[in-house]
C-alpha cells in the first residue's frame, strides 16, 4: 500500500488557505479517501450520523507526480483529524515558502523545493509498534524538514467497498435544485435565527422559491427567496400566487406538488454555511426524494470566468427530523 505525490502551489491554497478550515467546521475528525483519480474527504458517510459532507478533488487540481498503488484496486482509505492536518500543513508551508527563495552558495538558481505528501509508517517515540502517518517533507538548500499527521490503520478491502457504495449513494442529487447566489444574506438570516430555536422549517419549490421558517411558542421566524434559479425538475408559479403570503404559497405549492418540505436542526443547517470558509460562488438547495434529506451544493468557478469549475466538488446532506409532502 503506497501513496506518494507532490502537492502544487495551486493544491496547498486550497487546502490550507479554504477546505481545511471549512472542513474542519463539519466535524473535526473525517476519512480521506483516495482513489487513482480523486482526493475526497468524506464526512460521516458510514456511520450515518450528523451531517455528511463530501470534499471532492480531481488529483490535478492538488497534487503533481500522483501515484498510488493497493490490492484494493488503488483505493486507500483512512480516518484523519483535520485539525491535525491543517497545523501541519500550515506549519510545513511556512518553511516551504522560505525555503522556495532559497539561493545556492554559488549565487546560481533557486533551489528547487518541492512540498512531498506520503503515506508512511513509523516507530512513534516509547513504542515498539509501528504506526502509520500523512508525512509532509519540503527539502531545502541546506536541510529538509518534515510534519507527520497520525493516521488510522487504513480501511480493510470491506471498510473500502462500504465506503465507495456509500459514496456512490450520496452522489444522488435531488430533482429540485435552486441556486442562492449571496451566501452571505442566509448568513445573516441564520445567525439571527440560531438564537431562536432548535429546528428550522424548509420548503423548495420548483419556482425556484426557498422558504425558511423557525417556529416557537413565543415566536416565529421566517425568510423567504424568491425567482431563484432552478436546475432540474421547474413549474411556472401561478400568477394569483404572488399576492399570497409565503406560508400560503408555500402550502397551495406543496398541495399541488410543485414543492416539498422538511424539519432540520438549525445547529446542521448552521454548520452547513460554514462551508463559506471555502470559499464557494454560490450553492444550491435541494430535497431529496420522499423528503431523505436536504441537500447542499456548493459550486466553485474557473478564476475570472463563470464557468463551473470541475476538479472541485463539495457538498453535504442534512438529516431531517421530520419530513414533509412532495
Amino acid at each position: 500500500m503506497k501513496f506518494k505525490a507532490y502537492l502544487t502551489d495551486h493544491g496547498v491554497n486550497l487546502l490550507e488557505k479554504r477546505f481545511l478550515q471549512a472542513l474542519d467546521k463539519m466535524g473535526k475528525v473525517c476519512h480521506l479517501y483516495l482513489t487513482k483519480d480523486h482526493a475526497i474527504f468524506l464526512h460521516n458517510l458510514l456511520n450515518g450520523d450528523g451531517i455528511q459532507s463530501i470534499a471532492q478533488f480531481r488529483k490535478e487540481a492538488l497534487f503533481e507526480d500522483y501515484r498510488i498503488s493497493s490490492q484494493n484496486d488503488d483505493r486507500i482509505a483512512f480516518t484523519i483529524d483535520l485539525s491535525l492536518l491543517h497545523r501541519a500543513l500550515r506549519s510545513i508551508v511556512t518553511i516551504y515558502t522560505e525555503f522556495g527563495g532559497s539561493l545556492s552558495d554559488a549565487g546560481g538558481p533557486p533551489t528547487v523545493n518541492r512540498l512531498q505528501i506520503k503515506l508512511v509508517k513509523k516507530l512513534p517515540p516509547h513504542s515498539n509498534q509501528a504506526m502509520p502517518f500523512l508525512t509532509f517533507e519540503t527539502k531545502g538548500y541546506k536541510s529538509a524538514v518534515i510534519q507527520d499527521v497520525p493516521i488510522s490503520k487504513p480501511l480493510s478491502r470491506a471498510d473500502v467497498l462500504e465506503l465507495q457504495a456509500a459514496l456512490d449513494m450520496a452522489q444522488d442529487l435531488p430533482q429540485t435544485l435552486v441556486q442562492v447566489p449571496d451566501m452571505n444574506q442566509l448568513q445573516n438570516f441564520v445567525d439571527r435565527m440560531k438564537h431562536v430555536g432548535d429546528v428550522l422549517n424548509v420548503s423548495i419549490s420548483k419556482y425556484g422559491d426557498l422558504h425558511l421558517q423557525i417556529s416557537t411558542s413565543l415566536i416565529t421566524l421566517g425568510a423567504e427567496f424568491r425567482k431563484l434559479k432552478v436546475i432540474g425538475e421547474q413549474a411556472q408559479c401561478p400568477s394569483g400566487d404572488d399576492n399570497l403570503s409565503a406560508q400560503t404559497r408555500t402550502r397551495r405549492a406543496i398541495d399541488r406538488g410543485d414543492a416539498m418540505t422538511v424539519q432540520v436542526s438549525v445547529k446542521h443547517f448552521f454548520k452547513s454555511l460554514q462551508c463559506h470558509f471555502a470559499k464557494p460562488d454560490c450553492a444550491f438547495y435541494g430535497i431529496a426524494q420522499q423528503g431523505s434529506c436536504l441537500t447542499v451544493v456548493f459550486q466553485f468557478y474557473v478564476p475570472g470566468t463563470r464557468q463551473t469549475d470541475k476538479s472541485i466538488s463539495l457538498h453535504c446532506r442534512l438529516p431531517v427530523l421530520d419530513s414533509g409532502g412532495a
